[in-house]
């Protein structure tokens, strides 16, 4: 990854971090933008990814988060955000970002159910989710407004982690 793309994808991380804490949504619009900026770097050679490959790494991006979402567990924002992340990333590095976003995720659902005096009750509910075959669906609708956060900035650390480990 360039050092441009680096760049261009740390800006929009940024963005999408800041409004998803304030907004809990990311707006289309950003990820667009996102998309739009990692397409057009590759088309000008600037990323150091093909165009193909930036296509392909924007729908890996979403293949990737889209389970997530079908279970209830992300919102739309989050998908399109990682498809995002792709088109600048491509799909050799979209893996690896939704891969470290998942360890980036999971710690900081322990911070914020440690935070928010919930760690027990998050600790069962992920029990459930384990042991209970099939159950992921029914555990994470049935969880209260008080186990959910902004996935945004999971996305931005281990997108970030990933471009700088690579």
């Amino acid at each position: 990854m360039s050092n441009v793309a680096f760049v261009a994808l740390v800006g929009g991380l940024a963005a999408a971090t800041v409004i998803d804490l304030r907004t809990r949504r990311i707006p289309n619009e950003l990820t667009a933008a996102i998309a739009g900026v990692g397409l057009g770097l590759a088309a000008t050679g600037t990323s150091g990814i093909t165009v193909a490959a930036s296509f392909l790494g924007f729908f890996l991006g979403l293949l990737l988060m889209s389970p997530g979402y079908l279970l209830g567990a992300t919102g739309a924002g989050d998908v399109k955000l990682m498809g995002a992340v792709g088109a600048v990333m491509g799909p050799g590095l979209v893996v690896s970002a939704f891969l470290f976003t998942a360890i980036a995720g999971g710690v900081l659902a322990v911070l914020v159910a440690t935070k928010r005096q919930r760690l027990a009750a998050t600790l069962v509910q992920t029990g459930q989710l384990v042991t209970g075959p099939g159950a992921a669906p029914q555990v994470i609708r049935a969880s209260t407004g008080a186990s959910r956060f902004a996935y945004g900035p999971a996305i931005a650390v281990g997108s970030v982690v990933a471009a700088l480990v690579a």
